[in-house]
């Protein structure tokens, strides 16, 4: 009898676990490497891994749903996604509209202009100077608040924006530090950083502000802790960036 009770017990144990695993939907644009893009027709990058190492630990499904960047916001309001995994800084105006989980990646904004173009040499130097942004995206704040901002004649893309600064038809492009680098790389271009980030962002992933919402947010915020923990973030990082971008940036020493 009470091994009979135990198999019973066991049974509803495993149909209860089975009822409270869901699909997460993660938005993403798909094209924005090395955090998200397609080669040979297969969704990949570090935002891919991490949300799947994520769904291991909560023992969710994980749907990806891709879309152009900036609709990804709006998608994530109307309840057609869960959440974004695209590398959403926190912003005071997102986190008005948002609850985010805890930040997994620690970065810079960075200029980035064509390769010889030394008239460029960070933020302070754009004035007077066309600069790309992607549509959607918080750089074009970052740069609305700089002292002369008014002096920047700032353009936002859904793409090419790389190619078009190669070209010359803008004078530079800014987003986060580690983009810059990748994107140099992958793509040949003659492109090169312009002095140091002026800004460090802190991206996470947003949730709606609802209950389901919350609850969400919570279970994955635990997974991020316990991916951060034992050093999966880590590994995932090293694995498309060869450095850990998962933790801050230590200090410098003082002189």
């Amino acid at each position: 009898m009470n091994k009979m009770l135990m198999s019973a017990a066991m049974a509803l144990a495993m149909m209860t676990g089975a009822a409270q695993a869901e699909t997460i939907r993660v938005g993403m644009s798909g094209g924005y490497f090395p955090f998200t893009f397609t080669e040979g027709g297969v969704l990949q990058g570090f935002e891919v891994d991490v949300l799947n190492a994520v769904g291991e630990k909560t023992g969710d499904e994980i749907e990806f749903v891709t879309m152009g960047f900036s609709g990804l916001i709006g998608a994530l309001g109307a309840n057609r996604i869960d959440t974004v995994a695209n590398q959403i800084t926190i912003t005071p105006e997102r986190q008005a509209q948002f609850n985010f989980s805890q930040p997994y990646v620690f970065d810079g904004a960075q200029v980035v202009t064509r390769k010889g173009n030394d008239e460029v040499t960070g933020p302070e130097s754009l004035k007077g100077k066309t600069v790309a942004v992607n549509l959607g995206s918080n750089y074009e704040q970052l740069l609305r608040e700089l002292p002369y901002a008014s002096e920047i004649d700032i353009k936002t893309y859904e793409s090419n924006i790389e190619q078009d600064t190669a070209l010359g038809r803008v004078d530079a492009f800014v987003m986060d530090r580690v983009s810059s680098i990748q994107s140099i790389k992958e793509s040949g271009l003659p492109l090169q950083l312009a002095g140091t980030p002026f800004s460090e962002i802190q991206n996470a992933l947003p949730f709606r502000k609802d209950e389901a919402g919350t609850a969400l947010r919570d279970k994955v915020d635990g997974a991020l802790t316990e991916l951060a923990a034992d050093g999966t973030l880590t590994k995932i990082s090293q694995k498309w960036f060869g450095t850990d971008i998962t933790k801050p940036a230590a200090p410098a020493a003082a002189k």
